[in-house]
Parts: C-alpha cells; structure tokens; sequence
C-alpha cells in the first residue's frame, strides 16, 4: 500500500493489534479520526493512524485518561509535560498505596478489632502536621510543667520521631505502633514519672549542663556483666554493684548509703518498662538512626542485684 492508501478499521485493527470495538470506541471520543468514509458509511483510516494508536496505546497503558491522551496525539500538550504531570501523581498513588499496604501488613499480624484497624488506617494516613501534633501532646504529657525549662529540649528532640516523605513500609508500620504507643495513657504516665524522679535527682538553680542519669550509668557499668553472664545474685556482682552505686552518688552528689540504692532500685524499676525500649527502637527505625541496645536486660540484672542487697 502507498501513503494515499486508506485502511479500513478491520485493516487497522490487524496492524495494531486492537479490537475493531477499541478502535470504533477511540474514533466516536475524536482521539482517532477516520480520513474519508465510503458511501456506504464505512470508516477509512489514513496511514498515520497506526502509528497515532500505537502511542494511544502506550499511554493508556500508562494510566492516562482519554481526555489527556486526546489532547496528547492532537499535539495540545507535549509527551513530556504529561509525562512529568502523571509521574507526580503516581508518586501519589503509590504513597496511598503503600500506606495501605503497611496497614493490612500489620492487621496481619495482629488481628486488631474493629475500632483499632480504623485507628491504625487513622495515624497511617495523618499529614505531617498531624503527625507533631500528635507527638508534641505526647511530649507534653511527658514534659509539661517539669521544673528546668530549656533542660528538656534536647530530650523532646531525641525523642520525637520524624517520619521521611516517602517511608519504607516497615518505617510506617513502626510509626503506626509508636504513635499507638504514645496515645496510650498508661505509657504517658511511666514515661512522665521517669521525667519526674530525673528532674528531681538534678541540682536547684541555674541550669546545668546535661549529664549521664541513673539508666545511661547502668548501661555502661552493669552492660558488660550482663554480657559476661554474671548472675546478679553471686558474688561477682557486688563490685558491679557498689561502682553503679558510686557513680550515682558522684553524679547526684548524695552519699552512698541504704537510702541511695533504695531511690536507685526505685528510679531502675520506674525504668524497666520494656515499652520504653520498644519506644526508642521504633523512634530509631523512623528517623533511620543505628539500632539501640535493648535496657531491659541491663534494668532487670540492676533491680535484681539491687533488690537482693538492700533486703540484706
């Protein structure tokens, strides 16, 4: 055939691999025009409609509406303006997508009720404002009040998580269960009384420069015994115990008697609440920041040692 020659629909229909009824359907939406009709009514392509339903076809099966398309082929918009327009909303979708996903990923696993599938739904799909407001209650729950002022920035900031524009799955999932976490009552009334007995333990006065508390001492000094295997009721533990004791001492000023391991043994086991791990572990996961080291082993060894010498 020459470049004159007209095609009819079912010619067309053999040369680009689409049903006459597609090709019928894009031809009544303008999208692609027949050249001539015989006088019996029927449609006659020119030879450029090949190749303008090829592109059709491409961008249809990119997801682009017909509409976009129409104009597309009739050269009102250029490929790479549309291309551009309809990656930025793919981008979108895909986000949607992959919320919804994590979501039905952790109902998985946890066979949630109803109420509590529609609160993960909820805190999955919060905006980025939502999301501080939501953290910042916490954090106000926890800090609220507390004598000190600037001394509790840096800890709102260590502990704040801050979710990346486009997440992981698994960074979403750790947002959902954080978020839960934080929501829940009795965790903000630990993790305040945590605050409470630090801020009480600290000088009066001026501000000081922030220093190591009971719980980072213990990771230093009991971590090691720990990892050794050093039960915290032989002998092997007493000098872990009475440097632990010392170092408090020497960090709270106070002398070190019965009643210095007592208030320890009381602030260590206000401190073993194994969701203020799990806590720092997903903070740690969302901001992308190195994996911590699980307390709770350290917090139990401690209390242990500490309960069984101040019952001597």
């Amino acid at each position: 055939m020459d470049g004159g020659t007209l095609y009819s629909i079912g010619e067309l229909a053999r040369r680009t691999g689409l049903t006459v009824k597609t090709i019928r359907f894009y031809s009544d939406r303008g999208i692609v025009a027949p050249a001539d009709r015989t006088h019996a009514g029927y449609r006659r392509y020119a030879p450029d409609a090949v190749a303008r339903l090829a592109l059709v076809r491409t961008l249809r099966e990119l997801g682009l509406g017909l509409e976009m398309i129409r104009r597309v082929v009739d050269q009102e918009l250029t490929l790479s303006d549309v291309a551009a327009d309809h990656a930025v909303a793919l981008d979108v979708q895909i986000s949607v997508l992959r919320l919804r996903r994590a979501v039905l990923t952790a109902a998985a696993t946890r066979e949630p009720t109803p109420k509590e599938m529609a609160l993960m739904h909820q805190l999955a799909t919060l905006s980025a404002a939502e999301r501080r407001r939501l953290i910042d209650g916490f954090l106000d729950a926890v800090f609220a009040g507390l004598p000190g002022g600037g001394r509790h920035v840096a800890a709102r900031r260590s502990m704040t998580p801050e979710l990346p524009a486009t997440p992981t799955d698994e960074q979403v999932r750790a947002w959902m269960e954080l978020a839960e976490l934080s929501l829940d009552p009795d965790f903000r009334a630990g993790v305040r009384r945590l605050a409470e007995d630090h801020v009480a333990g600290l000088p009066d006065g001026a501000p000081t420069p922030p220093r190591p508390d009971l719980v980072a001492a213990a990771r230093e000094l009991v971590g090691p015994a720990v990892a050794s295997g050093i039960s915290p009721d032989s002998p092997q533990a007493d000098p872990v115990v009475a440097a632990l004791a010392a170092r408090c001492a020497l960090l709270h000023d106070r002398p070190d008697d019965a009643e210095l391991r007592r208030w320890m043994l009381h602030r260590l086991e206000a401190a073993s609440d194994p969701r203020r791990d799990r806590y720092l572990q997903l903070l740690a996961l969302i901001n992308d920041w190195p994996a911590p080291g699980r307390l709770a082993p350290v917090l139990d060894w401690s209390v242990t040692a500490l309960r069984l010498r101040t019952a001597r």
